[in-house]
Formats: structure tokens, C-alpha cells, sequence
């Protein structure tokens, strides 16, 4: 029981902090980025090799995990909320991004910050048919609160995760289309 009470405590404590307000940087230009480790903006200090792992629901009500990774080269985990507007107004080109690319390449995941696995989704149903980010998106729950989402300070966060599992990137903030596509080919070349 004090387990439970604690991922309760745990996941009250992330949706206060974002329910808060979006990233500092509200605009459409991300942080500056950290060259010692390679994370953009810096949601955790260090980049972990250790693979992520988790356990969530999709909007239609799938199982997913971190399986999904295997599925690309390169997946972007996009963490948003109901009430960003930064996050709002850039998933219209995140959901370009999912087309333009070969699934076996690349994919993109949303996790929604402020919506819990058995709330009521039709907001983010909404949200996500009126911007057009036709891809996967993840209602939050323990598993991915521990699995990737314990470090995040801001909505909207990006991950990006290579096919094993591992985040090679992280960006807070908001960006414009073709700044995400550098840093997508950007990341597919080093890989």
C-alpha cells in the first residue's frame, strides 16, 4: 500500500508541476543546447544507456510498451499537455513529420502529461484529431512515469530513443517543422 501511495504522490506531484505552465521557453525556438551531453535543453543531466522501459494505453485502449522502439531506427517521444499551447501548436507539423517518414525509420509517439490512464479522453481526442497528429499517443500512468517521464520539468518534452531502447536526444521546447527535421536526419546519420 505505501508503494502505491508513493506513485500516486509521484504522479500528483509531475501533472502539479506541469499543470503548472509550459517550458520556460514558450516559443518556438528550443533551449540551448548542453554539447557536453548532448541533450538539448537538459531533462536529466546525463543521457541513460540503460533502455527504457514501460508498460502503457494508447487512446484507442491498446497495450503498448516499450517494445515499440524495436519497430524504428528512431522514435520520437513527444510529452504534451491539454493546456500548452506551444505543444498544441506544434503538433500540426509533428503529424506532417509521422507521414514523411518510413515507419521502419522513424515514428512518433505523444505522451499526454495531464491526462491519467481511465480519465475521461475526450479532450484529448479533440485536441489530437483537430491538429492532425494522426500517431500513437500514450494517456500517463505509473509505468511511464518511472520509465521516462520522472525528470521532466516542462511540456513540451521531446525524447528521442533509438531502436534499442536507449535516448540518444532530448529537447524542451517547441519547434518549428523543418528544425525538427534537421535534428530527425541529423540523429538517423549519426545512428
Amino acid at each position: 500500500m505505501n508503494k502505491r501511495i508513493r506513485a500516486f504522490v509521484g504522479i500528483f506531484l509531475l501533472s502539479a508541476l506541469l499543470l503548472s505552465g509550459c517550458s520556460k521557453n514558450s516559443t518556438d525556438e528550443p533551449a540551448e543546447s548542453d554539447s557536453s551531453s548532448g541533450v538539448s535543453g537538459g531533462a536529466s543531466s546525463e543521457l541513460s544507456a540503460e533502455p527504457v522501459t514501460f508498460t502503457g494505453t494508447d487512446l484507442e485502449g491498446n497495450t503498448v510498451s516499450s517494445d515499440l522502439f524495436s519497430q524504428s531506427a528512431l522514435t520520437m517521444v513527444n510529452v504534451w499537455a491539454t493546456y500548452c499551447n506551444p505543444c498544441l501548436r506544434e503538433m500540426p507539423a509533428l503529424g506532417e513529420l509521422a507521414e514523411d517518414y518510413a515507419p521502419e525509420t522513424f515514428q512518433i509517439i505523444g505522451i499526454v502529461s495531464d491526462v491519467l490512464e481511465g480519465d475521461d479522453q475526450s479532450l484529448v481526442e479533440k485536441l489530437v484529431q483537430q491538429t492532425g497528429a494522426a500517431y500513437p499517443h500514450l494517456l500517463l500512468n505509473e509505468s511511464l512515469y518511472y520509465g521516462l517521464l520522472l525528470d521532466v520539468t516542462a511540456v513540451p518534452t521531446t525524447f528521442f530513443i533509438d531502436g534499442n531502447g536507449a535516448i540518444v536526444d532530448t529537447v524542451i521546447g517547441a519547434m518549428e517543422k523543418s528544425a525538427w527535421e534537421e535534428k530527425i536526419n541529423g540523429l538517423l546519420e549519426e545512428g
